[in-house]
This record gives C-alpha cells, sequence and structure tokens, in this order.
C-alpha cells in the first residue's frame, strides 16, 4: 500500500471559500442535492441556518432561516431521501426537525436536556443501517439519549450517570453496528476522556476507556456493518483508532493512537494480517493495525469546527472554521487507497 500512496498521493484541494457573518458550528451536505446546511449562532445570540447551493466554483444563499437560539449540531441520519428532514440540537437543550420546505414550525420538537446538546446523530434514516429512525443526543447536562421521532416527548433510551458518579459533559455521540433490525450501539465521548460504549439492545454499558483528554469526536468507519473500526480524537490533538471486532473480556479493544500536527487531513488504516490473536489465557483479542499520513494541509489559522463528507460524491466535502469560514474541498485519488 505504501508504495501505490507514494505514486498516488491524494491531493487536498480548496474549492470554494465562503466568508460567513455567524459563528459557524456544524455543516452537513442535503443528501442527493448539490446543497448544504451551515448551522451556528448568530452575534445576537440567535440561532443560525443557512441553506447554500453549490454552483461550479461558487456557493449561492438560497434561503437564511433564524432561529430563537444558537444551533450547535444537526443530521440528516434518521430521515428519509424523500423527506430530508434535518434535526437539529440547540444551546438550550432542544431537539428540533425541520422541513427545509416549511422551516417556520418544526415537525417535531422537545426539550431534550437541561442544557446545551453538544452532538447528535441519526440511523436508519437515508438507507443507511437496519432498524428504527433514531436520533441520539449528547449534552452538557452529562446524559445521552436516543429518541424516536414517531414516538411523544420521551426518549426511548436515557444514559445518564448512576447515583454517586459525577456529571461530566458529553462531547461527541455516533451510532454503530445497526446490520439489523436488533443490533445498534451509541458511543460517547466526554470532556474528561471517558469513551463509553451502550449497547441498546441490551440497554446496558458495553465497554468504556479513557483516552486522557476531553474527547473531540467519535464516528464508526460505517453504521450499517458489524462494529469495525471506531476514531476518537482528543482536545490534545491526538487520534485513536479502535479495531471493534474483537472485545477481550478485561483488556476491551485493541488500538493505535497518533499525534496530530497543524491539521492532518487524511489518515490510512492498515489491517494487520491477521484480526485477532489469543492471549496467554486463550482469550481473543484484537489487533490495532498501523496507521499512515495520506496528507497534511492547513486550511485555516482557527479551529475547524465541523467536517462532513459528500454521501453522493467521492471526495467532496465541507467543513466549518472558527475563522467564520465554510470551505467546500476536493480530495483527489480516494479511490487509489
Amino acid at each position: 500500500m505504501s508504495a501505490v500512496l507514494g505514486l498516488e498521493r491524494p491531493q487536498v484541494v480548496s474549492h470554494v471559500q465562503q466568508a460567513l457573518s455567524y459563528t459557524v458550528f456544524d455543516c452537513k451536505w442535503v443528501p442527493r442535492s448539490a446543497r448544504l446546511m451551515c448551522l451556528g449562532s448568530a452575534a445576537r445570540g440567535t440561532g443560525v441556518i443557512q441553506l447554500y447551493e453549490l454552483h461550479g466554483a461558487r456557493l449561492e444563499v438560497l434561503r437564511e432561516i433564524e432561529k430563537p437560539k444558537p444551533i450547535k449540531c444537526g443530521t440528516f441520519g434518521a430521515t428519509s431521501l424523500q423527506q430530508r428532514y434535518l434535526a437539529t440540537g440547540d444551546f438550550d437543550g432542544n431537539l428540533n426537525i425541520w422541513n427545509l420546505e416549511a422551516p417556520e414550525i418544526p415537525v417535531y420538537s422537545v426539550k431534550g436536556h437541561k442544557e446545551i446538546i453538544n452532538s447528535i446523530d441519526g440511523v436508519g434514516g437515508l438507507g443507511i443501517g437496519e432498524g428504527a429512525p433514531e436520533i441520539v443526543t449528547g449534552s452538557r447536562d452529562g446524559t445521552v439519549k436516543v429518541w424516536d421521532p414517531r414516538q411523544n416527548d420521551t426518549p426511548v433510551a436515557n444514559m445518564e450517570p448512576v447515583q454517586g458518579e459525577s456529571k461530566r459533559d458529553c462531547w461527541s455521540v455516533a451510532f454503530g453496528n445497526a446490520y439489523n433490525q436488533e443490533e445498534r450501539v451509541v458511543c460517547a465521548g466526554y470532556d474528561n476522556g471517558d469513551i463509553k460504549l451502550f449497547d441498546l439492545k441490551t440497554m446496558s454499558l458495553r465497554w468504556e476507556t479513557n483516552i486522557k483528554n476531553g474527547v473531540c469526536s467519535v464516528e464508526f468507519d460505517r453504521k450499517d456493518i458489524n462494529m469495525n473500526k471506531l476514531v476518537a480524537t482528543s482536545l490534545e490533538g491526538k487520534f485513536h483508532v479502535f479495531d471493534m471486532r474483537t472485545q477481550h473480556p478485561t483488556k476491551g479493544f485493541a488500538s493505535v493512537s497518533e499525534k496530530l500536527f497543524l491539521f492532518n487531513f487524511l489518515i490510512g488504516s492498515e489491517y494487520p494480517a491477521q484480526r485477532s490473536k489469543k492471549d496467554s489465557e486463550g482469550s481473543e483479542m484484537g489487533v490495532a493495525g498501523s496507521l499512515s499520513l495520506l496528507q497534511n494541509v492547513t486550511l485555516s489559522t482557527q479551529p475547524i469546527s465541523s467536517l462532513d463528507w459528500s454521501p453522493d460524491k467521492k471526495g467532496l466535502c465541507v467543513c466549518g472554521a472558527f475563522d467564520q469560514t465554510v470551505r467546500v474541498l476536493i480530495v483527489t485519488k480516494l479511490n487509489k487507497i
């Protein structure tokens, strides 16, 4: 693989840059379209939803919607391709679902948390993942909740600190393992470095670990397969890749980590010759493999707040940064990796 990469190294091209008049917290591609959403906070403390359309080398604003509270995060993951409803979490703990064709009143709304919703993810929609269309939210109030928009304002699952356990700020959540109608997990990352894996089938904590610094993001390589890889990034600039195929009874999942410098855009994960091995007591344990840097590029002098790959065009992505700029990027030669 390394020899191939030497000849076919991916390149990151900044295709469009658009200055914004507000702080952008999240960016999302609208499925099956050349459109994208920017979500954030205006200077006067209100929420902003902007809809853009990509026309060649420029972005055209199609609609700007102002909401009472700043919007922190959004997902299309629990909607159908026909509806393409956007679910958002705001600074007041509200979970709202919007029909972008008629965004005045949400089609679903619930006071989901006592404090800001930091992270949101969806599964079961867009043809991704088996099972019910569900939304997971993680909040500063220390709880992680799973919602079925077809039901009333009560979560179908509520993961909160047990009695005597300190409340931690949940920074990131992600669905995974949704490869049939019964299986599904939620991974959550917290400000103290905790990573917790909740099994929604058994309604139990399946695994937990600590990466020693705040967990900025967690994400599975794919939601709709038997758990394979989990990536977690931390506040200190490290990222960890866990092999989720084999769980050791005491050591958990094998992992490998690397330090990020500036903005390492593409990291490749190489599988080992064997995905598991037996320890001295005969228990199966995973083998993490190795990581290689594919491309390194600095896009902004300020932190990148979000990044979303287009579900329809390979190599096309959008990112927002705290320099109040949204960027559309093209990554070449991904088919060579």
